[in-house]
């Protein structure tokens, strides 16, 4: 299993999919806006969260181009994950609509499971509700024809699937403990300004929510995983682009 990773800013990282098994190639469009030439090539497609907006085509103007790739592996039936921002580009391939600064929310939040998404492959391991790491302002609006999976009081549209296998999370299932805390190291500023008081009391919330995070936000990766390819889940074999 060949899967391309799109990684909208720099230092991303993978977290509970480093685990969860498959071969990644990365494309780092932040430092040069390259994406995947075709479908062919892969089996499946991650597009992985950003500061930016989905809607930023003049700052980063390959974004029209990465949500049309994503409705061809949609299309084709091949597997497609967006995480975050990845998510909202998701929402706008399909026609739905993004709402910009609606929508914030930082840090391990609770997460509902709708009745649709505890009989989905991707949460159907997690009961009605699990904890999981929110970073994100922005929201969308439901895609026609997609199915809610996930929500929040804050955010209706925590996820989603359209077809066989095309996933958005608005949260960062992807990020375990270790990634929290090198958000935590590079962002102290951001993380300040936009959740007073989290940086001094990180430690007593990881300690809190952290071990059932990490652990629902695993169970996710392997899901999906294992959607590119129902025959068989990879061994990880990370390399670089």
């Amino acid at each position: 299993m060949r899967v391309a990773v799109v990684e909208n800013m720099k230092n991303t990282g993978l977290g509970a999919l480093d685990e969860a098994g498959a071969e990644i190639e990365w494309f780092r469009v932040w430092q040069d806006g390259i994406l995947p030439l075709d479908i062919a090539s892969h089996d499946a497609l991650v597009v992985l969260g950003g500061e930016q907006s989905a809607l930023d085509d003049e700052a980063h103007p390959y974004l029209p181009e990465l949500a049309r790739l994503a409705c061809r592996f949609g299309d084709a039936g091949k597997a497609v994950l967006g995480i975050c921002l990845g998510s909202q580009i998701l929402a706008r391939a399909y026609g739905a609509d993004n709402h910009l600064g609606t929508a914030r929310e930082f840090g391990w939040h609770r997460i509902g499971v709708t009745a649709e998404g505890r009989a989905d492959p991707l949460l159907s391991a997690l009961g009605g509700e699990f904890t999981i790491f929110e970073w994100h302002a922005d929201t969308f609006a439901l895609p026609e024809g997609a199915v809610r999976l996930a929500t929040s009081s804050v955010a209706d549209n925590q996820a989603f699937r359209i077809g066989r296998a095309v996933y958005g999370t608005q949260f960062h299932f992807e990020a375990d403990q270790a990634v929290v805390e090198q958000w935590k190291a590079e962002f102290p500023e951001t993380i300040a300004r936009i959740a007073p008081g989290w940086l001094e009391n990180h430690a007593e919330l990881a300690a809190h929510h952290g071990v059932a995070a990490d652990a629902a936000g695993l169970a996710i990766a392997r899901a999906w995983v294992s959607l590119i390819n129902p025959a068989e889940i990879g061994i990880l074999s990370e390399a670089s682009a």
